[in-house]
């Protein structure tokens, strides 16, 4: 079935081409269609805009990280002079995926670092750094883009598992290679030292696996034999990975991890390659028809989802408001005060 997203992003290739601009700068035109009635165009433009905030860093088609102008920890150096750290962390609170990983040290701290710039967040930069947060970014660009049905989680694995098992899903589950990648998709491996690929991927899920370290990078454009993939956490930053495509559009030449595969050593530098990983599955996006058949596919009212407010805290702020998460069966305590230490000596 033709696709209006595909004519329109296919209108733009040939703008570009006949400029003599390459695809892989398709990124700043596209990344201003977040208001585009296709689902899969503001998949794009959301991925395309926060990695033109990150300031472009990507990995070429030798697997080499070619350029990383920020990384996560650092108090500055995105493009509107913002916090790398802090903008995770806000990945994290506006999809509200951050009160599941209340658990874990300085995650509460985060609701109130993301609120309030001008606060250090210590706790919250803590979290940032010591917890994988390519799947929250993942789980904020489809609500961000309005994709229904989609399954958001901390966990890869999670909407994986939900694009083979669950038909409400909007993507497909299919092995990488075996159908055309398009714009919209999601091509992901398998970060486990073991090696599964897509038959070892489809027997954990089909045996009821509840986890599996993975990752997923979203496709946001295909030329020349290239595709452009944009994944969150790609080494510490929203970064942008370029792999082969053949003729057809079909993923081709991918390298994959070995058991035999040598250590990354300045004396085996051929074993260095950032694309030499264990691809296991293309989540393949489903028709805008099939989409509007999972849920409501017009663009959402507003540009950011709100963050979820805090309805209590582990590792509390001093004046911050939010009451201290009471120990189970425990009546919720009232908010600590700066004349007032809380509960415990925290």
């Amino acid at each position: 079935m033709a696709k209006a997203w595909m004519q329109a992003l296919l209108g733009v290739c040939l703008l570009l081409v006949s400029s003599g601009v390459l695809a892989a700068d398709l990124c700043p035109q596209l990344s201003q269609r977040q208001g585009d009635p296709q689902v899969a165009t503001r998949i794009i433009a959301v991925a395309c805009d926060e990695y033109l905030r990150w300031n472009r860093p990507f990995i070429d088609s030798d697997g080499r990280l070619a350029n990383l102008p920020a990384y996560e920890a650092e108090s500055n150096g995105l493009k509107d002079g913002g916090a790398p750290w802090r903008r995770v962390a806000f990945y994290w609170q506006s999809s509200g995926l951050l009160p599941a990983m209340a658990f874990k040290a300085g995650a509460s701290d985060c609701t109130y670092a993301v609120m309030n710039l001008s606060y250090q967040g210590l706790g919250c930069r803590g979290f940032v750094i010591d917890n994988p947060w390519s799947a929250a970014f993942i789980s904020w660009v489809m609500q961000r883009a309005g994709v229904p049905g989609f399954h958001d989680s901390p966990s890869h694995f999670d909407y994986v598992r939900a694009a083979r098992k669950d038909a409400a899903s909007p993507y497909r589950f299919v092995a990488p290679g075996s159908s055309v990648v398009q714009a919209g998709d999601m091509l992901c491996f398998v970060r486990s030292k073991a090696l599964f690929g897509f038959d070892g991927l489809v027997k954990r899920i089909d045996a009821g696996d509840n986890g599996l370290p993975m990752h997923c990078d979203i496709i946001v454009a295909i030329d020349a034999g290239k595709a452009y993939g944009i994944g969150g956490n790609v080494q510490q930053a929203v970064t942008l990975r370029i792999l082969p495509v053949d003729a057809q559009g079909r993923l081709t030449g991918l390298l994959m991890r070995s058991a035999d595969d040598s250590a990354c050593v300045p004396d085996s530098e051929a074993s260095c390659n950032f694309n030499r990983q264990d691809w296991a599955v293309l989540l393949a996006l489903k028709s805008q028809d099939e989409l509007a058949r999972i849920g409501p596919v017009l663009p959402p009212g507003a540009q950011y989802n709100p963050p979820v407010p805090e309805t209590c805290c582990v590792n509390c702020v001093l004046g911050s408001g939010v009451p201290r998460c009471p120990a189970p069966g425990q009546p919720l305590l009232k908010p600590a005060t700066p004349d007032e230490p809380l509960p415990g000596g925290g």
